[in-house]
């Protein structure tokens, strides 16, 4: 990234809304990447997601969400039948363990239902700030800034913030994007992360928001 003047926050915010007026005109209704028929499975989908790819959580969990679509049914089951259908996802053992006890605590400590509120989520096995903010925006409507890897690359490459760690950029962004579009913003972000702004080699060129970036423009 070129060496540029501090940005102020009235800018930044400026800038912020207009990138969000591009991109969602580049990937209109994007929603979640994860397969589900209830927020339930889309948290279970989530947890399994960690460290795997959207695809091959997407490949495992038909079986897994057949035989156990609800938390009633997780809650009883044998963490190794689980581990055997989630069986080629990355940390199958640890992620078998974690979604049985996630539905054993969603059925004795929510009333079977999966808890909106964050703090509560953030409480069950295998669940952290990402996968809450996730369910909140996805499942539950509800706005939230979802900092996985591609969101942490942009916003730094955006100079929104110069920061690595997911929950001080989250509490940055808080007073830089209008709430009205934190889960939408993430879920843009990740598919232009994906699709455009790479790790290792972006797309500069086909950029449709090179001219609002600190790190591509001329």
């Amino acid at each position: 990234m070129k060496k540029l003047k501090p940005e102020s926050l009235a800018s930044k915010r400026r800038r912020s809304a207009e990138i969000y007026r591009i991109l969602s005109g580049e990937y209109p209704k994007v929603t979640t990447f994860l397969d589900h028929d209830s927020p339930f499975q889309l948290l279970i989908a989530v947890i399994l997601s960690a460290q795997c790819t959207d695809a091959r959580v997407n490949m495992v969990t038909p079986a897994l969400f057949d035989s156990f679509p609800t938390p009633e049914r997780l809650a009883e089951a044998d963490p190794d039948t689980v581990k055997g259908l989630i069986a080629s996802i990355n940390f199958c053992n640890a992620k078998a363990h974690n979604i049985v006890r996630t539905a054993q605590l969603i059925m004795t400590e929510f009333g079977g239902e999966v808890p909106v509120d964050l703090d509560a989520l953030i409480t069950l096995p295998g669940v952290g700030r990402k996968t809450a903010n996730v369910v909140r925006g996805q499942a539950f409507g509800l706005p939230g800034i979802t900092v996985d890897t591609h969101v942490n690359r942009l916003v730094n490459r955006l100079g929104f913030v110069h920061d690595r760690d997911p929950d001080r950029i989250e509490r940055a962004l808080w007073t830089i994007w209008d709430e009205s579009i934190w889960s939408d913003f993430s879920t843009v972000l990740i598919v232009h992360g994906r699709r455009v702004c790479d790790a290792r080699r972006p797309k500069c060129d086909l950029c449709p928001i090179v001219s609002l970036c600190p790190s591509g423009a001329a």
